[in-house]
């Protein structure tokens, strides 16, 4: 067994405290979800008209009030009738009012009239700046400088997760978090919005990032995905809730100073080492040791485990009793689970000093660690390959499920009310069937329905393309999802920010791709489905090469994460379990070549 596994049974292994903090980590999730869940709120467009301008009008009408000064003033459109958000009628030189006809249209004058409240607000960024028209390209713009601030706080603060610790990253994430957003509640440009909505999405993706982190390395084994997926369900509760809290705001300053305020709960509650206390598996990693003896001994105590006592063959294993150290493998090997403890436990100061016997002072690493690594930076890579077509791929089935931009509330609760579907999915499935299967299958069924979606969506009945919209968003979410807790789980404790921060990253890369095609009036939405439908197909045949995770300790070093090996999907072949894509004895030959 490893030193550091030794270290954290006599902790106590998984026990109270641990289970106390990992239930702790959900509550955050719900002030996360609301923050994040604000985008779509702050965006909904309105359905709206040109204001008329009587001064546009020949002198008979300009007397018109009320319904009959729209009708002469703004164009009707389509069979609905329904008056053009961005034009206006224009009329001739003066003529005797029984022949005044209009001769063409022009743009709008006297600004827009909106249909409010949207999305539960009487007063959004879009109404406040007139965000429509002329300047509807905006919109999309503040979207992807939202979601490009989320790629690159998951990717910097990933950094610096692994360089200054799980709990400095996130109380740092969360002082700014706090601050930017109260400042954006402030802005008074859109230019100024469009600013502290990169840099805030940053910090909340910082805060996220390091408290999946955190929640993960408390965990052990049987536990990681139930706490991980149980996080997503909290962050889904609050996605659900925002529309009600926009209902009572009404003003989306208020709205963003409430959200902001329950991000400054946070920071007023889990600031507190007691309920974010650093990782240990981060301390032990990088050699921390004294730390890291501190808040085993906090843990230890808190779960009502002593750490001086300890049976004789554990203390022989620990000194290095060849008979003892055998007699301690069977009995290990009997026990349950190696991170659950018995009636007793190790002697945790024994296995410190151990541990801390020739060990370097202490080191971090850097993520560009990874290139000199065998098989980690390829499972990276098709993590983050998967992250970033189930990311993209999502606007596909979205735009299936509401064609009609002034529909807003279904389409809201449908998505997500599919994101925790997806997350029940992968409890319910990931433990039984492995992390890979379960991937595997999750990109086969978000493969197929877009391909279906894409050859034969004009040929297809209603409640078809419905329920293969509906199949793919919660293929997507799954696919999503288990990429960030697969990449967590295997890449090792040492960088492990940094790599789950490139892998998220990946994935709101390829969200902005809907935001970016919204740019130029959707006109490359086909050649969008086109080329994320090519991409699932290729992430398919990745995800026969990555290795299974479920039921293994994580990682602490990179050597530690490259010895995880492809194994087969089905359990009928034990003999080849653990297998390199390359027998070491021809990697040998070729070194001696080379």
């Amino acid at each position: 067994m490893d030193p550091e596994v030794r270290v954290l049974r006599a902790a106590g292994g998984f026990g109270r405290a641990r289970r106390l903090l990992a239930v702790a980590s959900w509550l955050p999730c719900v002030a996360l979800g609301l923050a994040l869940g604000s985008e779509p709120l702050l965006t909904a467009l309105p359905a709206h008209h040109c204001r008329p301008d009587p001064a546009l009008l020949p002198p008979a009408l300009r007397a018109l009030r009320g319904p009959a000064l729209l009708d002469a003033s703004v164009p009707r459109l389509g069979p609905a009738r329904s008056p053009s958000p961005c034009l206006l009628l224009r009329y001739p030189e003066p003529e005797p009012a029984l022949r005044a006809r209009p001769n063409g249209t022009g743009p709008c004058t006297r600004g827009w009239h909106y249909v409010l409240p949207a999305a539960g607000l009487l007063r959004s960024p879009v109404t406040q700046w007139n965000l429509v028209c002329e300047d509807g390209w905006k919109v999309p713009l503040e979207q992807t400088s939202h979601l490009l601030g989320w790629l690159l706080g998951c990717v910097i603060l990933g950094m610096g997760c692994d360089r200054f610790g799980r709990r400095a990253v996130f109380v740092a994430s969360l002082v700014l978090a706090t601050g930017l957003g109260a400042g954006e509640a402030l802005a008074a440009s859109f230019p100024a919005l469009l600013a502290l909505r990169l840099l805030h999405g940053g910090a909340l993706a910082g805060a996220s990032l390091t408290l999946y982190v955190a929640r993960l390395e408390l965990c052990d084994p049987p536990h990681r995905l139930v706490f991980s997926m149980g996080a997503g369900l909290f962050s889904g509760v609050g996605t659900l809730l925002l529309p009600g809290l926009a209902l009572l705001a009404q003003d989306w300053r208020l709205l963003q100073g409430l959200s902001t305020l329950a991000t400054g709960l946070l920071l007023l509650f889990w600031g507190y080492p007691a309920l974010f206390p650093e990782s240990p598996c981060w301390l032990l990693a990088t050699g921390q040791l004294a730390r890291a003896r501190k808040i085993l001994w906090h843990l230890a105590e808190a779960s009502g485990v002593d750490p001086e006592n300890s049976p004789e063959e554990e203390s022989s294993l620990a000194t290095g009793n060849a008979p003892a150290r055998r007699k301690a493998r069977v009995l290990e090997e009997e026990r349950p689970h190696p991170f659950v403890c018995t009636s007793s436990c190790p002697l945790m100061s024994t296995e410190l000093d151990i541990l801390s016997a020739g060990s370097p002072p202490p080191q971090h690493h850097c993520i560009l660690e990874l290139l000199h690594t065998h098989v980690t930076w390829r499972n990276g890579l098709i993590l983050g390959f998967s992250s970033l077509v189930g990311g993209g791929i999502r606007a596909s089935f979205l735009r299936r499920l509401s064609p009609h931009e002034a529909v807003f509330y279904g389409p809201y609760f449908l998505v997500a009310t599919l994101e925790m579907a997806a997350t029940i999915f992968l409890l319910l499935t990931v433990d039984r069937w492995g992390r890979r299967l379960t991937l595997l299958l999750g990109t086969l069924l978000m493969g197929l329905a877009s391909l279906l979606l894409l050859a034969g969506a004009q040929f297809l009945p209603g409640w078809t393309v419905l329920s293969l919209s509906v199949l793919g968003l919660v293929a997507s979410q799954a696919v999503s999802t288990l990429s960030s807790l697969f990449a967590a789980e295997i890449f090792p404790t040492v960088i492990r920010g940094a790599g789950l921060g490139l892998v998220l990253g990946a994935g709101f890369l390829g969200q902005a791709a809907a935001p970016l095609a919204n740019m130029h009036g959707r006109r490359g939405f086909f050649l969008q489905h086109v080329v994320f439908a090519s991409f699932a197909i290729l992430a398919l045949l990745c995800v026969l090469l990555l290795p299974e995770s479920r039921g293994r300790g994580l990682p602490h070093s990179l050597q530690d994460a490259d010895r995880l090996r492809r194994s087969p999907l089905l359990r009928g072949h034990p003999r080849q379990d653990h297998l390199p894509l390359l027998p070491p004895s021809h990697c040998r030959t070729q070194t001696q070549l080379v």
